[in-house]
């Protein structure tokens, strides 16, 4: 019960996710295809939100749900890492119509062949974790 607020945060979120049509598979193609601006509005409106809110989590040292203080951990830029990474997760996200969190919200609302997509994302992701070690970062 004491996580209940997790439950209630993710539930907002896919409701907004669906509702402001982010998790449409439709608006997700004409992102790609350069034909709307709907979903780089949202986008850019993230990170809009996003940078202050770090920027104010840094500046008051704040704390997780745990007590543990917010670390954010700079890395090392490598233009073909980020390339190559950016390339197979814009693939995935192309060809499958949804990046993680749209993944989850249309299989709630009923997109049950989402679930290929779902089970498709967990092995990648297992498989990169197989295969670390050996990749260049």
């Amino acid at each position: 019960m004491k996580n209940i607020k997790f439950l209630i945060v993710g539930t907002l979120f896919g409701i907004i996710m669906f509702k402001s049509e982010a998790a449409s598979w439709y608006r997700i193609q004409e992102m790609f295809r350069f034909q709307a601006f709907h979903m780089y509005g949202i986008i850019g409106l993230a990170v809009a939100i996003g940078i202050p809110v770090v920027a104010i989590i840094k500046a008051k040292q704040l704390k997780d749900y745990s007590g543990q203080k917010i670390v954010f951990k700079s890395k090392s830029w490598s233009i073909p890492r980020y390339l190559i990474g950016g390339t197979i997760f814009g693939l995935g996200w192309a060809l499958s119509g949804a990046c993680p969190g749209p993944i989850v919200v249309n299989m709630g609302v009923g997109y049950l062949g989402y679930a290929v997509v779902l089970v498709s994302a967990v092995l990648g992701t297992l498989l990169y974790g197989v295969i670390r070690d050996k990749l260049p970062h």
